[in-house]
């Protein structure tokens, strides 16, 4: 039960190629964002559907993979786990962010 306390699983299309980005010491990170969608119905009937867009960051050699196989609008499964960082931006505001962290992932669909 421990691998269920913080655990992500999603489905969903990527809305950006990946960003690598390499490291001092080899080591490769890859950022990409995805949407999820949740379709129902409203009150008067009619479908509606609801896009939530996840952050995702790959190490390693998922990162490597990922730079390899995955393209802007690709169709994947992730499971992950979640985490919150905080950083400055340019104006000196400190802005938070929270991110999945891919520990596999599927690529789905035809493409």
């Amino acid at each position: 039960m421990n691998s269920l306390r913080n655990s992500v699983r999603l489905v969903g299309n990527l809305g950006m190629d990946p960003e690598v980005k390499v490291y001092d010491t080899d080591k490769k990170m890859v950022r990409l964002s995805i949407a999820t969608n949740e379709t129902y119905k409203n009150d008067k009937g009619e479908k509606v559907t609801d896009t939530q867009w996840h952050n995702l960051v790959f190490w390693g050699m998922q990162a490597k993979i990922a730079e390899d196989l995955l393209k802007k609008g690709d169709e994947v499964a992730i499971e992950g786990k979640l985490t919150n960082r905080s950083y400055t931006d340019k104006e000196g505001i400190k802005r938070y962010i929270s991110e999945v962290v891919v520990n596999e992932f599927l690529k789905v669909g035809r493409n």
